[in-house]
């Protein structure tokens, strides 16, 4: 999406006249020797379009006829950040090319039994209707991720930059910005209106006491299985997506944050807590409502409209973050110790054992139990309690520290200022990270080759020039035929006798 530098087209010198414009006066033959040209100092360009030392094409030709040929240098890139750009720059081609081998896999009747897991949701229990959890939910969550990649870069790159341009935004990275912040609006307005339908049709809504109950449960219904994996999807994709691209000065509270956010889904889904992991995202995510889209209408020149929407966006992320997220934590602090059972569990729903003791030989290994083995033991206790405790409490400190942000920025805009995203770019604003033009002269393909060995007629109907038996003045060269004539004006560097 980046928009290319402008191009000129280099005006000739006095001396760049062309062959067929000369005075039409006899040659004198002589040899030519090939002089190599002096080495052309590097000279940056950025993306801005504003003009350093030299601007052009890719290619051009320098006043003494030498070809110059423009490429993009990166400096101090090692192989991970070259993988990186590649991977940011072929993100559609790879992600399409991996789901379509998979498609075209899917279509052997032999490999559909392991493709099959791909597609669908495992571990469906005919009798309750319902789905268990286990390993083969990976290749689910695996496809999700490919599919977000996909669908982000694409809608990014074919739909959002190409209404942004059309609506004004010019600059590079407003641009790529808009973008960024119109898929978050998009793919927040589906799953926060799913988890809303989720617990408006739910036993916890608007029931703190209903989110332990019944607990363990290890089945649960297609619509919240799917929507926990879809969100457990979203959020590796996120992990991926701001290691890879451009950084901002948050980058590593972003990046705890999102792993925080990944090993909460994870626990939660795991643990049989599914009830309050889709509370907790419903909170989280009717802020990432307002946010995109006061990001959007800033970028799109709607300044009065972007104030409004920040001070929904303010107000939204106080009550849910600040206030009723607080709750449901001091929810799992007073009220899960007198509802949940004391004790470990082990078993399917349909053959549960327990409560039993917490196991001795084991030492603190027996809570990670639930992690990869489905129908092993899954228990409640105090430090049960404290990690999962510590974890949302971890992310009401990240959320803090990012609402003193809001609170100033709400303070500039009071004072008439216009409300801007306060984390800005480790990068310069208008220079791209590490990227300049570099001008180099370019390297003819010789070939030696015999005069019988050119196809005039070829060449007649290409230019569309007639042969004729003499120059323009009439007046033959000696020992000079046709062939020989084409060869100095096609510039050969040889004297041909």
């Amino acid at each position: 999406m980046a928009n290319d530098p402008p191009t000129e087209t280099p005006d000739r010198g006095q001396n760049d006249v062309k062959q067929d414009d000369a005075p039409a006066t006899a040659p004198t033959p002589q040899t030519t020797v090939s002089r190599p040209q002096p080495a052309r100092k590097p000279s940056k360009r950025s993306y801005s379009g504003k003009k350093e030392t030299m601007n052009g094409p890719l290619y051009m030709q320098a006043s003494n006829n030498v070809v110059i040929v423009r490429r993009l240098k990166r400096n101090g890139e090692g192989a991970i950040k070259q993988l990186t750009r590649w991977f940011v720059e072929n993100q559609i081609g790879f992600s399409f090319n991996l789901l379509a081998l998979l498609f075209l896999a899917h279509g052997i009747p032999r490999a559909r039994t392991h493709t099959i897991k791909y597609f669908t949701l495992s571990y469906h229990n005919p009798q309750s209707g319902l789905y268990g959890i286990g390993w083969d939910d990976t290749y689910l969550t695996a496809f999700c991720v490919l599919l977000f990649t996909l669908l982000r870069a694409s809608v990014m790159e074919y739909v959002l930059a190409p209404f942004a341009k059309s609506q004004g935004v010019s600059k590079r990275k407003d641009i790529t910005r808009f973008s960024e912040q119109a898929w978050l609006l998009m793919y927040y307005t589906v799953f926060w209106s799913m988890g809303v339908y989720i617990y408006v049709n739910s036993p916890h809504y608007l029931n703190l006491h209903e989110l332990w109950t019944s607990w363990p449960v290890r089945e649960i219904s297609g619509l919240m299985k799917g929507y926990m994996l879809a969100q457990l999807a979203f959020w590796v994709q996120q992990i991926l997506v701001i290691n890879i691209e451009e950084r901002r000065k948050d980058h590593w509270q972003m990046f705890a944050h999102h792993i925080v956010t990944n090993a909460l889904i994870f626990a939660s889904y795991r643990y049989g807590h599914t009830r309050v992991g889709n509370l907790i995202l419903v909170l989280m995510d009717v802020v990432d409502l307002f946010f995109p889209a006061a990001k959007c209408l800033k970028y799109l020149g709607y300044n009065t409209l972007c104030d409004v929407m920040f001070g929904l966006f303010m107000v939204s992320w106080f009550i849910a973050r600040h206030v009723l997220y607080v709750y449901v934590c001091w929810s799992v602090y007073a009220h899960t110790p007198d509802i949940m059972p004391t004790g470990c569990f082990s078993g399917p729903d349909t053959n549960r054992s327990g409560p039993l003791d917490p196991p001795t030989t084991k030492g603190s290994w027996y809570l990670l139990e639930p992690l990869w083995d489905s129908e092993g033991l899954v228990c409640y206790d105090e430090k049960v309690k404290w990690i999962f405790l510590s974890m949302l409490l971890f992310l009401q400190a990240l959320t803090i520290m990012w609402f003193t942000l809001i609170v100033q920025l709400a303070i500039k805009v009071l004072r008439g200022g216009s409300a801007e995203d306060p984390r800005s770019d480790d990068e310069g604003e208008d220079l791209e990270d590490e990227d300049e033009y570099v001008y180099e002269e370019a390297q003819p393909l010789e070939e030696e080759v015999g005069v019988e060995a050119l196809d005039l007629k070829n060449w007649e109907r290409r230019t569309g020039v007639k042969r004729q038996a003499t120059t323009a003045t009439g007046v033959s060269l000696p020992g000079h035929s046709d062939r020989k004539e084409l060869l100095g004006r096609i510039g050969c560097e040889k004297q041909v006798d």
